[in-house]
Order: structure tokens, then sequence, then C-alpha cells
């Protein structure tokens, strides 16, 4: 995003002054666990015992910020500060782990965080050890990462840019290129990596300039999860993470970084670990169209962006069932952590009358729509079919294209969505 107008800088530099002095600090730490609904009552509370409203309403920020935060910090959060936008771009934890440890691994000691926003990459390589220097354009969020790293003595927080950043500084760089835009009403998302903040392009020659003897150096750097493989160097590794089935970013490994002969991986998180998949020179091709089986896969968002359908597929012993589309089918049931998978129950071409027929036989009015390769909506059809009206019996129908035609597989979740627990495994 672009810098902040120095009116806009200045009053979000006003609203977290007072939790910055220790008077402040000392008064947020205090506060009981945030609850919305004592929040007014506590606000009063504050202002009777001679808290100035200012302070009042700083502490209370952040107390709900840090309420929040415990989604992406854990136990962390209650010593933590933040803004919301910061708080909203923030990596996870567990995700920023995983991003420390390649640079660990590598055996890098001393690591640039460009574009550090609150802290959360930096903490968590400050965490492994490693000399860390966040840096951030925005003094508001300097002075935040600033406080979230006051536990690690190994890591500084430092007001600067990542353009014209000096690669010899430190031995890594991790870099997270601002991806929005201003738009009316708040931000657009930026599709075109060359409009991100440093472009793709400057980060590319930064790794350059890291490197020697015309290899790139140890950078990784956060994309959006939408960037097409081809718009980085091959000897760039990819890597697409999805956390709970959320597709949350694409990661460019270069230098030591990256993995021998894997040109694009996709890493899933849930609740039974993290799984990687990786694609290399002699990934299987994409997998042949074919009739539907007994059971029906969707691959994982991250295995998609990563081009990893036909290794998934061989996995499976699958096939698709267009070539155009991301759905495999088999005929038997395998678990996977890289795709939710359905028992068929039936199928039927697409037809408003027929399938609404269909419900009401089996009594069917709890139903998951989803879709793929196909015009309808799930909300309008839901609002069309009004299925609470046949009945309590469950079922998820899948709209999609089955040798050019729209269809509709009426199916059951396999139990377990991750794949743990039944059947068997294949990744």
């Amino acid at each position: 995003m672009p810098d902040p107008s120095p009116d806009d800088a200045e009053a979000a530099l006003r609203a977290l002054e007072p939790v910055l002095q220790p008077a402040g600090w000392a008064l947020l730490n205090s506060l009981p666990p945030y609850k919305e609904e004592d929040s007014l009552r506590q606000a009063a509370r504050l202002r009777e015992a001679g808290h100035s409203p200012e302070l009042v309403s700083a502490v209370l920020t952040q107390s709900r910020l840090r309420a929040r935060g415990a989604e992406k910090f854990g136990e962390f959060a209650s010593r933590m500060l933040f803004t919301p936008h910061g708080l909203e771009q923030a990596t996870r934890l567990p995700v920023a782990a995983m991003h420390a440890e390649r640079f660990q691994r590598a055996g890098v000691a001393s690591v640039a965080d460009l574009g550090c926003g609150i802290g959360g990459d930096s903490m968590a390589m400050a965490g492994l050890g490693l000399e860390v220097r966040a840096v951030d354009r925005d003094p508001v969020t300097v002075a935040v990462a600033t406080v979230n790293l006051l536990p690690f003595p190994n890591a500084t927080a430092h007001l600067g840019r990542a353009e014209g950043h000096d690669p010899w500084v430190t031995e890594g760089i991790w870099l997270d290129p601002a991806r929005r835009a201003p738009a009316r009403g708040g931000s657009r998302r930026l599709h075109d990596p060359e409009e991100y903040e440093p472009p793709l392009s400057a980060v590319l020659e930064l790794a350059r300039r890291l490197g020697r003897d015309g290899q790139a150096g140890p950078l990784g750097a956060k994309l959006g999860p939408g960037i097409d493989r081809a718009a980085l160097p091959e000897d760039v590794e990819v890597q697409w993470l999805s956390f709970h089935g959320q597709v949350l970013e694409a990661t460019a490994w270069c230098g030591p970084l990256a993995r021998e002969g894997v040109g694009s991986s996709a890493v899933l998180v849930d609740r039974s670990g993290a799984h990687r998949m990786d694609r290399r020179a002699d990934a299987p091709g994409d997998p042949e169209p074919g009739p539907l089986g007994d059971h029906l896969y969707e691959p994982d968002g991250a295995v998609i962006r990563a081009g990893l359908i036909g290794e998934l597929a061989a996995r499976l012993d699958a096939r698709t069932l267009d070539p155009t589309i991301a759905y495999l089918t088999a005929d038997r049931r395998v678990t996977t952590p890289f795709a939710r998978g359905y028992a068929v129950r039936d199928v039927m071409p697409f037809g408003l009358k027929r399938l609404t027929s269909y419900l009401r036989e089996h009594r069917l009015g709890v139903l998951e729509i989803k879709k793929r390769g196909t015009a309808v909506e799930p909300d309008e059809l839901r609002r069309k079919l009004r299925p609470r009206r046949f009945g309590e019996e469950k079922a998820t129908l899948i709209l999609t294209r089955i040798d050019g035609e729209q269809s509709v597989v009426v199916a059951s979740p396999h139990t377990d969505p991750t794949g743990a627990g039944s059947g068997q495994d294949a990744g």
C-alpha cells in the first residue's frame, strides 16, 4: 500500500501514543481479557477512575485487537501491539515459523525483514535465533514492531524502504511487498506483480545483488496466491500455502533457500500437521478424462495453483471429469490431505425441475452446494430451490461438466475432510 499521507500517519500515531507511554502500557496489560459485551461498562469504569478519554480509547482498542490477534499469534497476542491493517495483513505465527525454518536450514544467520509490518515474521525468525533487522516505511508500524520485538534482543526495528536496501547488511532477505492499492471505500488487491511495491522485478534484482557469481542469494518473498508461475525464473521455487483449506500466499524462494529440482510446491497446514507436495521435472502430466467413479475429489487450491493436479491424480489413481475442470474422480476411496473427498450417490443432467423433484423424493433439505465449470451460482440456486421445505436429510450438490454436459453430482463428504482417520493413505 502506498505511504500514508502525513495527516493520516500523524492521526494514527496520536491514537497509539497513549499506550506507548509506561502508564498506558501498564494499564493495557492490567485489563482482563476483552469481551465486546463488557466494553462499554469497562470504558465507563476506566473514565471514572480518572483516565483520559484518549487513553481509555487507546487501551480498549488494543485490548480488542489482542483478542482478535489470538487467532494468528496465540498466547503471544496478549503482550503485543497491533494496528487494524497490520493485524489483517500479518502472517500467522505457525506460517511465519515455516518461513523462518527455511533460512535456518540454509544456514543463514541474519535476515533483513523488509516490509516487516507489525513483526510477525521477524518474531518467528528471532525466536529461532536469527539476527533480524526489521524494516518498514511507516513510522507507526515501526513503533508497533519495536514493541512486539522487545522480547527478542537479537531483533531490531527500523524505518526504511525495500527500494535501495543494501543487501550486504544481512546474509539473507525476507520481503513482503505491498499488494494492495487505495480504492474507494477501502483497498483493492493487486494482481499484476509489477504493481507490487516494490515490483517483482525489483525483488528478483535484489536477490541477484545478494548473491555471488551470477547466482541468486538467499531471498524469500511473500507474493499473492494468484501469481502465475511463469512470471518467475525457473531457478526460483514457488510454494503455495493453504491454511485449513484457504490459500493464503505464494512464496518465492531464491538461491540456497530454493530446494534443488523443485519448481513449485504446495504446503497444506491443517489440524493433523503440515503436508507438502513437490513438482519436479519428472512430474506426471495432466490426467486423462474419464467416467465418473464412486468417489469425487476436490483438490486443495494450493495443489491447483502449484500445477500438481497430475501428481495428485497419480496418488489417487484418479482421472478428470473434464480436462478444463479441477475435479478428480476414482473408483476407490483414498485418504489424502491434498483433496476433499466425496462418495458419489447419484448424478443427473442439470435441470431445476428435475433437481427439485429429486430433492423432494429423497427429503434432502440440508445442502452444501459447490461448483466448477458452470455459470450457475450456488446462492442463486439455493434461493430457487428453497431446500429446507424438502426435509432434514443432508447432501452435497456438485455442479460441474461431465462429457461437456452441465451435470449435478449428489454426494456425501468423506468423514474427515483432511483425509485423516480412514481409508488408504495417498499422501
